[in-house]
């Protein structure tokens, strides 16, 4: 999720409400503690250099039951943010604490914003001689059997 949908989401709410992928809900007294840029500048196992950059959102639960984060508050943060770190619309990831510190995706459901799990992944695919998994096809993405036409793959 780009931080330009985070955004739109936020005028349209009257509460924030985060979704871990267990579909728990992160206290409803947490605190946004950092919105910042992250830029990763690597080398991947295949020679490459790469340069990432995200949108970092943190979250942590305090014991501060008084004050809860409103949308237009959050939104006021991310325009603070936007103008003094000079962050663009990119990918928002999400930092919340479990054992140790977690990374995220982000997706809204129209209610709230979904944690997603991330997972680390070989960029040098090709190089590595590892292969490249080939897409499934659905049943129903099979078209009916009228329509089946010479070349079409589906006979």
């Amino acid at each position: 999720m780009k931080l330009s949908e985070v955004k739109s989401a936020l005028k349209e709410l009257e509460t924030i409400g985060f979704e871990l992928p267990n579909e728990e809900l992160v206290a409803s007294h947490f605190h946004v503690t950092e919105v910042g840029k992250i830029t990763k500048h690597f080398i991947d196992c295949g020679g490459v250099e790469r340069k990432e950059e995200v949108v970092n959102f943190q979250l942590w639960n305090a014991n501060d039951y008084d004050h809860r984060l409103h949308p237009e508050k959050l939104l006021n943060i991310i325009e603070l943010s936007e103008k003094k770190l000079n962050i663009t619309d990119s990918e928002i990831e999400v930092e919340y604490q479990a054992e140790t510190i977690g990374k995220f995706g982000l997706e809204f459901n129209g209610k709230n914003f979904l944690l997603t799990n991330k997972q680390t992944d070989c960029l040098a695919k090709d190089t590595c001689g590892i292969p490249v998994a080939e897409k499934k096809i659905e049943i129903l993405d099979i078209p009916a059997a009228n329509s089946c036409a010479p070349g079409s793959g589906c006979c």
